[in-house]
């Protein structure tokens, strides 16, 4: 007898991907200066150099926690849970590529160390209407070599 897998389907499109080397997510680089962002943008922002030449990049797997805080209260949409509400971490991490992103972070919250080694993640949210895996992005300590 077979596993049937549930359809998984993004929070929203365009932030993160589930690549055959890992989860990735989906941003920017600037062709000039090398400024990396997240999630994409059309230009670069850096204000000493505002090129178009922007082009898409995959950020992660690895980080770094730089910071973070409990939240002690429901995120509001698009972001819903199937679960009963319980508090949960969110972490500024710093990636390889030197940005900084925000992110829920998966743990418990007695394990969260600021400098800890982090891996991306895509974790399930809830189920939408017709019976699929909503997913988003987080962050979990690392298990692994980075990839």
């Amino acid at each position: 007898m077979g596993t049937v897998m549930t359809e998984r389907i993004p929070v929203a499109p365009g932030l993160f991907a589930e690549t055959p080397r890992g989860a990735r997510l989906l941003g920017s680089r600037c062709g000039a200066c090398g400024t990396h962002f997240f999630p994409r943008v059309p230009r670069c922002t850096n204000p000493a150099c505002r090129s178009d030449d922007a082009r898409d990049v995959e950020l992660g797997p690895a980080g770094t926690l730089y910071s973070y805080t409990v939240q002690h209260y429901a995120p509001p949409p698009p972001f819903r849970y199937d679960a009963p509400f319980a508090p949960y971490a969110i972490g500024l991490v710093e990636l390889r590529e030197g940005i900084r992103v925000i992110s829920m972070l998966k743990l418990d919250l007695a394990e969260v160390r600021l400098g800890m080694p982090l891996e991306l993640v895509i974790d399930r949210m809830a189920s939408d209407e017709q019976g699929r895996d909503v997913v988003t992005w987080k962050f979990a300590p690392a298990t692994g070599a980075p990839r």
